[in-house]
């Protein structure tokens, strides 16, 4: 029988967290009964996981922020953190399978060595990123388009490639947009699993956490009507195909 997928997510809020979840699922091909859904946002990764339970792992987008200075850092924050750094000791180890998204990039890319900071931070939107000769070449990649569409938005991104990590997108406003280590490790900084219902929620729910000015949430949610980004999604199902099995 084959093993589940586990997804773990660190949103605070009920209402984000559960869009989130349905759409990893929707966009993942998976059902519930194919997964492991695990909120770390109050209580951390649990210290007894145990990775072998599961077929692969995936990790969403979180508010927290990485760059922020230790001494600002809730003490939720400092235990997510200091929990995914002894898992990804694991996780690279063992070339465990995993996708982080967003704040899953910046956790693992910070993990590896790179700088976090605002310098590559890109407003909500939809916008269009690069393949890489070496992405052309991964099995999340192959066959897709040159140029793809996606969804994102955030306030901090990894400066530059990690050390060891193979380049796979890029774009022009931040260049780090999805590495992957090893084999079987990725990371990127745009949303696969986003849509433009998914990112309505975030944006009336995080309209005061600094993504964009409160005044323009009501036309950010409007210009990403209609929005799609078939390409994107279908790395978050490649993913979920290559590893369940």
């Amino acid at each position: 029988m084959p093993k589940p997928l586990l997804i773990m997510q660190l949103r605070p809020e009920d209402e984000t967290s559960d869009n989130e979840y349905r759409a990893i699922l929707r966009y993942g091909g998976l059902s519930e009964q194919d997964s492991v859904r695990l909120r770390i946002e109050t209580s951390g990764v649990p210290a007894a996981l145990n990775l072998l339970d599961y077929s692969a792992l995936i990790v969403g987008g979180s508010p927290f922020d990485i760059s922020t200075p230790a001494e600002d850092k809730s003490a939720v924050q400092l235990k997510i953190e200091a929990g995914f750094s002894r898992l990804f000791e694991q996780i690279v180890d063992q070339d465990f399978p995993f996708l982080g998204a967003c704040s899953g990039n910046g956790l693992l890319g910070s993990f590896l060595g790179a700088p976090i900071s605002r310098k590559y931070g890109e407003a909500v939107g939809c916008v269009s990123l690069q393949i890489t000769a070496e992405g052309r070449e991964d099995p999340l990649l192959s066959g897709l388009p040159d140029v793809i569409q996606v969804l994102l938005g955030h306030k901090e991104a990894c400066d530059e490639l990690p050390p060891g990590a193979v380049l796979l997108m890029t774009g022009e406003a931040c260049p780090v947009q999805m590495f992957r280590v090893g084999r079987n490790v990725y990371a990127t900084q745009f949303h696969p699993e986003g849509d433009a219902e998914g990112f309505g929620t975030r944006i009336q729910v995080y309209r005061h956490h600094g993504y964009f000015q409160p005044h323009e949430a009501d036309a950010l949610i409007q210009s990403l009507d209609g929005a799609q980004t078939p390409h994107a999604q279908a790395i978050l199902k490649r993913f979920v195909d290559r590893y369940r099995r």
